[in-house]
């Protein structure tokens, strides 16, 4: 029950375990085009390109900025949050003039705040995190993407814990380029990062197209690399290459990830995405109801709470790690702290796919109740399982009037 990495629907393991196919074989192939299809439909864009990067979230991240992001490029990162810095430690190291603003952990930023910087700096990009694990808030974009868009900026957002959880509209939000990753609301395993961009970042990329010398047929022809993608690797023009119909070879696919990858999102879409929204919001309630009326207090700004992910105050005088090792141990629960200036002082319980099930819900909601209680905690005995069951009852006795 931690805000990833989530357990993995076991239909998902079951089409990983399928027999290895070649990266050109016909059947992939086809595989290839029908999970890009899939990812069109997940991040409700009508982009040409949506595709998964073979790495972690992280390899996700980086492959776009490194691909936009040129030396001396104006960047400007509204950060609230751990993955707002990692967003400025990526595009420094791309050699972006980075542009920082910060608002304080548990809040996020009004969008006038952020839209006001847009008119003064005319950054290139603006880099934002949709949905911090860290802080378990989560910020809103359409009017932020709106900006962008009538300032000539491109607008690039890290929706990792957003994906599949609740509403992500990339392109109605004038998204220009969007990562997620497998092993948060997915309920995939981690290892791939799906990302789609529109035409305005595949324009930068024709720019800065480079074809590797040792796939290059005319060993006479001159190379221009002055604005070549400094990473190999992440370089999306190459990419681009590898899954358009020209199959360009880059690297050797992962094939038994994208056989999951196809099945989590078949999956998804299967459920439906409005369907899987109110599954993640009816346990969310579920679980808030549960640890409020337990005696425990919520973390943040509740007006912006990421849905994915709840994050509860520790108690004063609980040692924090103690109950999170006693729920593992003993229940075989996970759940995590946090980072930086909030580490030690509270709990994050994802709600996120596959483990966002009201067994789940019920059973961490019991557990953590007899562990702090081992604990020394002084609590509401007994009245988060009841809490909990009651928002799910009422929906039950909605459901039947209606």
């Amino acid at each position: 029950m931690t805000p990833g990495p989530v357990e993995v629907d076991p239909r998902v393991l079951q089409a990983m375990s399928s027999s290895i196919l070649g990266q050109f074989d016909p059947k992939f192939t086809s595989l290839m085009n029908d999970t890009m299809e899939l990812l069109r439909h997940l991040l409700q864009t009508n982009n040409q390109w949506a595709f998964p990067i073979d790495g972690t979230s992280r390899a996700g991240i980086e492959a776009m900025i490194c691909s936009v992001i040129e030396e001396g490029d104006t960047v400007l990162v509204p950060s609230f949050g751990r993955f707002g810095s990692l967003l400025i430690e990526i595009c420094e190291r791309c050699g972006a003039n980075v542009y920082s603003i910060e608002c304080e952990w548990g809040q996020v930023f009004d969008p006038e705040i952020i839209i006001n910087k847009i008119k003064k700096l005319r950054p290139k990009v603006v880099a934002m995190v949709h949905g911090d694990t860290s802080t378990g808030r989560m910020q809103p974009l359409k009017e932020i993407g709106y900006a962008c868009r009538e300032n000539d900026s491109l607008l690039i957002v890290d929706a990792v814990a957003t994906v599949a959880g609740t509403d992500v509209k990339t392109d109605e939000w004038y998204i220009d380029g969007l990562i997620t990753g497998t092993q948060k609301c997915l309920s995939v395993p981690s290892g791939m990062a799906p990302i789609t961009y529109n035409e305005r970042i595949e324009a930068i990329l024709s720019k800065r197209k480079s074809i590797e010398k040792g796939l290059v047929t005319d060993i006479n022809s001159t190379r221009d690399v002055s604005r070549r993608i400094r990473s190999n690797y992440f370089d999306l023009s190459q990419l681009q290459d590898y899954w358009s119909p020209a199959r360009l070879n880059h690297h050797t696919e992962a094939t038994s990830m994208l056989y999951g990858l196809y099945e989590g999102v078949r999956l998804i879409l299967e459920e439906g995405l409005e369907k899987r929204f109110e599954r993640h919001r009816l346990n969310e309630r579920a679980l808030v109801a549960g640890i409020e009326a337990m005696g425990l207090s919520l973390f943040g700004d509740n007006s912006c709470k990421l849905p994915t992910v709840t994050c509860i105050n520790i108690p004063e005088g609980i040692d924090g790690d103690s109950v999170r090792s006693m729920l593992l141990d003993d229940f075989s629960i996970e759940i995590a702290s946090s980072f930086g200036p909030l580490h030690g002082k509270i709990w994050r319980i994802g709600t996120m796919g596959y483990s966002c099930q009201k067994s789940n819900v019920l059973h961490t909601l019991a557990c953590l109740e007899a562990v702090l209680l081992r604990h020394g905690a002084k609590l509401n005995v007994g009245e988060g399982c009841q809490a909990a069951l009651d928002v799910y009852k009422n929906l039950e006795k909605t459901q039947i009037s209606t």
